[in-house]
């Protein structure tokens, strides 16, 4: 079957629709309903603009949708506004926070050398103090050492006086009696 065709018929004084039929059929006429002359298709597009106008301009729909895209698009704009700001922000605490590492970095190698320095410095007053330490001790040793020579020496020339005193004792008292202690007396009367 094929699609029906619109036609004007003189006939009827308008339009009509033509019907072919297969296999030998032969074409029908069917009348379509019409007012005014327009034909059901124009009918319904006439009544889509009718109601698209009433909606655009009685109800003021063209209103309230740019309406509602002026409000999103304003709400957009404030987003990226929004987003902006917050960028601008992140990017100030980055830097102010790349600013604190570099300082915080400066710090501690300052503080490092500090430390380094004062370390060598403590190192060197050691050293010094171990050095006076032991020339002081090594005084110490050599003054001990010579005091202890000299105690020794004194105490031999103790003994010795002693020992010499006690053989001059014994020797006297072996080999001089009263007789040579009366001619040594006279001795020395004379001599005088």
């Amino acid at each position: 079957m094929s699609e029906p065709v619109l036609e004007y018929s003189e006939k009827q004084g308008d339009l009509v629709e033509v019907v072919e039929h297969g296999d030998g059929g032969h074409g029908a006429e069917h009348a379509v309903p019409t007012a005014f002359g327009i034909g059901p298709t124009a009918w319904v597009s006439l009544a889509m603009l009718v109601l698209l106008a009433i909606a655009f301009f009685g109800a003021k729909v063209h209103k309230t949708i740019a309406g509602g895209l002026d409000s999103k698009i304003a709400a957009i704009k404030q987003q990226l506004d929004e987003a902006k700001a917050l960028r601008a922000e992140a990017e100030a605490l980055r830097d102010e926070y790349a600013a604190k590492i570099a300082n915080a970095e400066k710090d501690a190698e300052a503080m490092l050398e500090h430390a380094k320095a004062e370390a060598d410095h403590i190192v060197e007053k050691a050293e010094a103090d171990s050095k006076a330490m032991i020339e002081r001790r090594k005084k110490m040793a050599e003054d001990k050492i010579a005091a202890a020579e000299r105690a020794a020496v004194d105490e031999v020339r103790a003994v010795a006086v002693n020992a010499a005193t006690v053989a001059a004792k014994g020797l006297i008292a072996d080999k001089h009696d009263a007789e040579a202690d009366k001619k040594l007396a006279d001795e020395l009367i004379a001599g005088i």
